[in-house]
């Protein structure tokens, strides 16, 4: 018979959000009555801006007459977005050919299926706590992990342990699920890591948007060296709202090159080309359209507004928990709080007592990894009103008794 991958079997039995998913639902049937809050998975809830849908509706209406139909679009993007994507890079002083920026259906797939490109030999560096999405596609490829510890006491921003070697090194910054981030010194460290090492960094910013500290990087190619060791990831999904339209990028710089045991020269940059032109067929064009709306002066104006609304609601969270005086990180630059479970509790036992007691669903910071297993995460991504309201049942909650 065939052979199964049995890897697979080192995989937690769920994932994460499905396991959050399937106690919400349960508790929905036991308590059919209660208005449940949810604070748990990012998910957007503001709709689309209106010059991306106007976008989409006009690329619809293209592709319903034949002089303007099209067919198979290139697997790497359309030339219009990727050069708004370049342009979106100059804002911060980044410069990058478009043959450097591929256009894909989000951040997600990008950093689960960029391990194709790397040898199962290597040994990848991992922070803890961690979207569990980089642990999960490394496991599948029965790759050695080595997880470097995030803690209060280093603001959750571990740094390189120069007796560690790793060769392929997972950075999200602002962090999922933490809403930490890492400064230019702290990233010149990483850079300077990954070079002495001959290691690549695959660099998350899928919420480089939140970013409103003028001195924090938006990208890791801000800092010189990087281009010859950082692939990027970032997605439209918390930028525009684009979740259920699907639409990200990636960039990968070509000067990221290695060479085999018998001379031969590889560059991931085409080796990315060669993959994608395989295994994928392309974002649509009308979702390409969109997003090159995002991009736009009018579209980066709604998109800013949007994220205004999500940061006063993690500012009100913020708040919350300074009042109360629980330890959080995130809120600021950032859709994530990230707090210590009160009580002593452990994350899934507060995740229960407080969907129970509240009806608010958060996150519990276990499904994150170890050293989340006593903090709590929380989104912005809802409205002000249920956003209110989920911090007024918050602190009620802690003044009750939780025997």
């Amino acid at each position: 018979m065939a052979k199964f991958n049995e890897n697979f079997l080192d995989l937690k039995e769920s994932y994460l959000f499905s396991e959050v998913a399937k106690r919400v639902a349960a508790f929905h049937q036991k308590c059919p009555d209660r208005t449940v809050i949810r604070l748990g998975i990012g998910d957007v809830t503001l709709p689309l801006g209106k010059t991306v849908v106007e976008a989409i509706h006009t690329a619809a209406d293209e592709m319903g007459r034949a002089e303007s139909f099209r067919g198979y679009g290139p697997e790497q993007g359309y030339d219009f977005l990727r050069e708004a994507i370049q342009a979106h890079y100059s804002t911060f002083g980044v410069s990058l050919d478009t043959d450097e920026i591929f256009v894909s259906d989000g951040a997600k797939s990008d950093t689960g299926n960029i391990t194709d490109l790397f040898s199962k030999e290597n040994t990848v560096m991992i922070p803890d706590p961690v979207y569990p999405v980089y642990v999960d596609t490394n496991t599948m490829n029965g790759r050695n992990i080595v997880f470097i510890n995030g803690t209060a006491e280093n603001d959750f921003l571990p740094m390189p342990d120069r007796s560690v070697h790793a060769d392929i090194i997972y950075i999200c910054s602002p962090n999922n699920p933490t809403g930490a981030c890492y400064n230019r010194t702290q990233l010149r460290e990483w850079v300077d890591y990954a070079l002495e090492n001959d290691a690549v960094i695959l660099f998350d910013s899928a919420y480089e948007c939140f970013i409103s500290d003028s001195d924090l990087p938006h990208s890791i190619y801000e800092i010189d060296g990087a281009e010859k060791c950082a692939v990027e990831f970032c997605s439209l999904s918390k930028t525009a709202g684009f979740t259920g339209t699907r639409c990200g990028y990636t960039v990968v710089p070509k000067a990221i090159r290695s060479v085999t045991s018998d001379g031969r020269e590889m560059s991931l940059n085409r080796m990315w080309n060669r993959r994608q032109c395989t295994k994928f067929n392309g974002v649509p064009y009308i979702v390409q359209r969109a997003a090159a709306a995002v991009f736009s002066e009018e579209g980066m104006k709604e998109a800013r507004k949007m994220i205004a609304h999500y940061m006063e609601n993690a500012r009100i969270i913020a708040d919350t928990m300074k009042q109360t005086g629980i330890s959080f990180t995130g809120g600021i630059n950032s859709p994530y709080i990230w707090f210590e479970c009160p009580f002593g509790m452990n994350s899934w036992e507060f995740f229960d007592f407080m969907l129970e007691r509240a009806g608010v669903v958060g996150t519990p910071g276990a499904g994150f990894g170890e050293n989340g297993t006593h903090w709590f995460r929380l989104t912005a991504f809802n409205s002000k009103e249920n956003t209110v309201e989920a911090m007024r049942r918050f602190t009620e909650l802690l003044n009750t008794d939780p025997s």
